[in-house]
């Protein structure tokens, strides 16, 4: 995986590999990511279910929870 640094005073541009801790960096990074994702979406499903359960609809609930 590349890395493009940038300096902005110069104008220089340099294009290079990860350095082996960068790499784990980011693969920590997606890990993490991914998880707060699948998070997010099973929250989701569970408050669908949920409302559909009781019947109401997510207007409804707020309504309720005011």
């Amino acid at each position: 995986m590349k890395i493009r640094e940038v300096f902005v005073l110069t104008g220089e541009v340099i294009d290079r590999d990860m350095t082996p801790d960068e790499l784990a960096q980011r693969k920590l990074d997606d890990d993490k990511y991914k998880a707060e994702q699948e998070k997010i979406k099973e929250t989701a499903t569970a408050k669908s279910a949920l409302l559909d359960k009781l019947g109401i609809t997510a207007e409804e609930a707020a309504l309720l929870l005011s």
